[in-house]
């Protein structure tokens, strides 16, 4: 339980450090750059993901699963994509559907998003392997 304690709270200063770093981008894309607010979401999400993995190799989850860091990084990327689809849907609601500013939307749902990565990231790829059972066969 205190492991678990450490990792939701190492991984919620990186993930703060990530969004920082997304809402960063997101506003610079968006007020600079003209563009448009989900293009932009997705573009500054993956900035902040590439933020929260080096954090959480190097500070936050002491267990990996996989060996080449390409396919883990490829991994934590791919499993984000849930997370990008949660910031996409509550973005487009708070945008779109309650006439709220974006980067208010941006803030709600940096909070569903991160409950959705944190569980998916801790089980999937920085956890111990389990072992599979061997079945006799008959």
């Amino acid at each position: 339980m205190r492991r678990l304690i450490r990792q939701v709270g190492g991984y919620g200063l990186a993930s703060g450090f990530g969004l920082g770093v997304d809402m960063t981008v997101l506003a610079l894309l968006v007020t600079a750059f003209h563009m448009h607010y989900l293009i932009a979401a997705t573009i500054s999400f993956i900035c902040g993901g590439a933020v929260v993995y080096v954090l959480s190799i190097w500070w936050v989850f002491d267990k990996r699963r996989m060996t080449s860091r390409t396919l883990e990084f490829s991994s934590f990327i791919a499993l984000g994509a849930a997370g990008l689809i949660v910031n996409a849907a509550i973005m487009h609601i708070a945008v779109a559907v309650l006439a709220l500013n974006f980067m208010v939307g941006k803030v709600l749902a940096a909070g569903f998003t991160f409950c959705t990565n944190f569980v998916l990231r801790q089980r999937v790829l920085f956890s111990p392997a389990t072992p599979v059972c061997n079945q006799a066969h008959d």
